[in-house]
């Protein structure tokens, strides 16, 4: 596997690093434990260490951006063997407040030797992080002593009202003794005297009062050192007894230029309250040609890291999307069908093939007449056959080629739509037993999905016949109709096609249809096949019998065959003839044959119209008795929009029918304006037109009918079966192919 297709292998192992660090990303946000108020701890740590009668040391870092090519590779081992005694982030210590950035700051944390606090800044705010930073570290606004200083930490992100802070810090300082005082603050309350990169409004302390009135207090309490971050800077400048320091190059986007740079600053204070502090510049990128690669390499480190896990995510995600872009533009790919296949030793020899459908006799319906005619085709060519369908009522009971399964679920007025329980250990064991060379599919779902799932357990080809228009039975589906419509039944028709080794559809505007939504699965346009010597049988005894029993006199006789369902447009023709009969003197009737779960709503608007003496709902008919129906017609009207074919008009030119159509995929191959019939747009004006000609003009009518009768004669269900048998052994044959060529490699 790895030999015949390596990027396809390596394009699906990056989608599932992808699902993992995905669901890790999960797993840290909702199910780690948490680590809670480690400033507590930390402030432990200095004081035990720190006492007013002695100097102490700590260090300030700005813009850490969770960092680890600066602060965790560079600067934590500098802290770890400087002896100081703590170190502080002036702000920005996270690249953002969401739960994995504020681990991955943890990690990182945990390779410093000394304490630390973090001052709470607008990358700690950012993403929900308020209760974040409060729930791993301690309060945003916070006081110790340390040494002979006091060390004040504000929040300037705007989460707490900075008046109540103002008159925290006065109570605070009114009644402190210490040396020095030192304040953090993550919004600089001083815009520095160069020039500040990417700076906006926003990076400084806001709103205008707050600054005005912290100033004031640092000018009232003699405040000796005040550090901020949020700029990508150092800057230092003294206002009256102060000096602001704003420092952000611990890690952060950095420019590496004079203004710009990577820094850490030393700050001591002595036993007397005296205070030194000393820039530590980084020396990064100082060879002059990689300078500006190097801080270009830190910036795009600096954009994707919260620890590693992101930076594989990214980069996972974009080898990903490299993969397939390399194999859409530069692998050769042969669209046309392999014509170097030799599908002889299939057709030699008898074939045993499973098929899997959701509904079959005794239930009528295209599908199951469709089916049946093929078994019966193929067995007179030798096949073997086992068909896998839901059990009903009525059904034969002697039936050796068929594994009937019982129903979880009927849908329909009387049950025609059956839900299979798949889940039988039997129904594979069947199949297994039955041991198929090739399992053909006619549902892209429920037991259509059990038999996609043998043919690959069994290694065996799948075929997939698309009978249906799925779209159109978007009434029966229990979610919106324009969901199913235009989402659903389109996916779910692609993704089952495409996983199956070929198509057969009836028509070529169906294939065209298919290959709109994307399927890319080798199709074969095959018209089912009809009976049609059967239909020239019929004895003139047999329909004139019919006549009399339906009391027919001298009127045309109109046929139509559907289920009476939504998706058959039934309304349309019953509006259609009561617009007809007022238009013509012409005596005709209609005959609609087929039964289903609208019947009884459309009987009643038939009497509301007074349509009685026109239009007939027959109910349904035998499957041998239905020739002699069609010949006891003149024309055959249609108007469903969801036949992939069509049959019942094939059937209907079978009987010497012309026809009149809506027009529609399964509609638009079989009809040939003018030739033997006529296809419309859904306009009841233009189909009550094209009907009228049929109706009044005789020779019209004959010569259609005459030529519909030449044109079914195509179309006969051994040629079926012979055709779909040549199918299966070019699939068989393919089949072969393959696994010859998996045997070399």
């Amino acid at each position: 596997m790895i030999l015949r297709n390596p990027l396809k292998l390596l394009f699906y192992l990056c989608l599932v690093i992808v699902i993992l660090l995905v669901g890790y990303k999960a797993y840290l946000n909702l199910f780690m434990k948490d680590f809670k108020g480690l400033h507590t701890e930390q402030v432990e740590r200095i004081q035990k260490t720190t006492t007013p009668d002695l100097p102490v040391s700590f260090a300030v870092v700005g813009n850490i951006n969770n960092s680890i090519g600066i602060f965790e590779e560079r600067i934590i081992p500098e802290l770890n063997s400087s002896g100081l005694d703590f170190m502080v982030s002036a702000g920005n210590a996270v690249s953002g407040g969401s739960e994995d950035k504020y681990r991955a700051l943890y990690g990182s944390l945990g390779h410093l030797k000394i304490p630390y606090l973090l001052t709470f800044g607008a990358h700690e705010y950012e993403d929900f992080g308020s209760f974040r930073f409060y729930d791993h570290f301690g309060p945003h606004f916070f006081s110790i002593q340390a040494g002979s200083s006091r060390l004040i930490f504000l929040d300037s992100t705007g989460k707490t009202p900075w008046q109540w802070q103002i008159r925290w810090l006065n109570d605070l300082l009114a009644q402190d003794n210490s040396k020095a005082r030192i304040l953090f603050i993550g919004h600089p309350p001083l815009e520095p005297e160069k020039n500040a990169p990417f700076d906006q409004r926003e990076d400084y302390l806001q709103p205008p009062e707050f600054r005005s009135a912290l100033l004031q207090e640092i000018q009232r309490h003699d405040i000796d050192l005040v550090f901020s971050a949020n700029l990508s800077l150092y800057s230092e400048a003294v206002k009256g007894e102060t000096t602001f320091i704003t420092t952000g190059g611990a890690g952060g986007l950095v420019l590496n230029n004079e203004t710009s740079f990577y820094h850490f600053v030393q700050v001591s204070v002595g036993a007397d309250g005296e205070i030194s502090h000393s820039l530590e510049r980084l020396k990064v990128g100082q060879h002059p040609v990689l300078k500006q690669l190097e801080s270009l390499w830190f910036f795009i480190y600096s954009l994707i890291y919260s620890g590693y896990l992101n930076f594989i995510l990214i980069l996972a995600v974009f080898v990903a999307i490299t993969i397939k872009l390399y194999t859409t533009i530069f692998v050769a790919k042969d669209y046309y069908p392999d014509y170097d296949l030799d599908p002889s030793p299939w057709l030699e020899k008898p074939l045993r093939v499973a098929m899997f459908t959701n509904n079959y006799l005794p239930f009528i319906g295209g599908v199951p007449i469709s089916i049946e005619r093929l078994r019966r085709g193929l067995e007179k060519l030798g096949d073997k056959l086992l068909i896998v369908a839901p059990r009903y009522k009525d059904q034969p009971e002697n039936e050796e080629q068929v594994l009937r399964v019982p129903s979880l679920l009927a849908m329909g007025e009387k049950g025609e739509f059956r839900l299979a329980n798949i889940f039988l250990a039997r129904i594979r064991k069947g199949v297994k037993a039955f041991r198929p060379d090739i399992i053909h599919l006619h549902h892209p779902f429920w037991l259509g999905s059990l038999g996609l799932f043998l043919a690959r357990t069994l290694k065996v080809p799948s075929i997939y016949t698309y009978h249906t228009r799925l779209e159109h039975y978007a009434h029966f589906v229990p979610l919106p109709g324009m969901l199913f419509r235009n989402l659903i039944s389109h996916a779910l028709i692609k993704h089952f096609a495409n996983k199956c080794d070929a198509v057969i559809v009836p028509t070529y505007s169906t294939e065209e249809y298919l290959r709109m939504i994307g399927v890319k699965t080798p199709t074969y346009v095959q018209p089912t096949g009809i009976e049609f010597q059967r239909f020239q049988e019929v004895r003139e005894e047999d329909i004139q019998n019919l006549r009399e029993t339906l009391e027919l006199d001298d009127e045309k006789v109109f046929i139509s065959v559907s289920r009476l369902s939504n998706e058959k447009n039934i309304d349309f023709m019953i509006e259609a003839i009561d617009a007809l009969r007022r238009e013509t003197s012409v005596p005709f009737r209609f005959l609609m044959i087929g039964d289903g779960h609208q019947r009884d709503r459309l009987q009643q608007k038939i009497e509301e119209l007074d349509l009685q003496r026109h239009f007939t709902l027959v109910g349904a008919v035998p499957p041998e008795d239905m020739s002699t129906w069609y010949h006891l017609g003149d024309a055959f009207l249609f108007a469903s929009k969801s036949e992939t074919q069509g049959m019942v008009i094939l059937e209907a030119m079978a009987a010497g029918l012309p026809v009149v159509a809506v027009r529609s995929s399964g509609i638009e191959d079989v009809v040939r304006q003018g030739f033997n019939g006529f296809k419309t747009p859904e306009n009841q004006d233009l189909w009550v037109h094209e009907v009228k000609r049929l109706l009044e003009d005789d020779e019209l009518r004959w010569e259609l009918a005459a030529q519909a009768l030449e044109f079914a004669g195509d179309y006969s269900v051994e040629q079926f079966a012979r055709d779909v048998r040549g199918i299966y052994a070019n699939c068989l044959a393919l089949e072969a192919k393959k696994k010859k060529r998996h045997r070399v490699h």
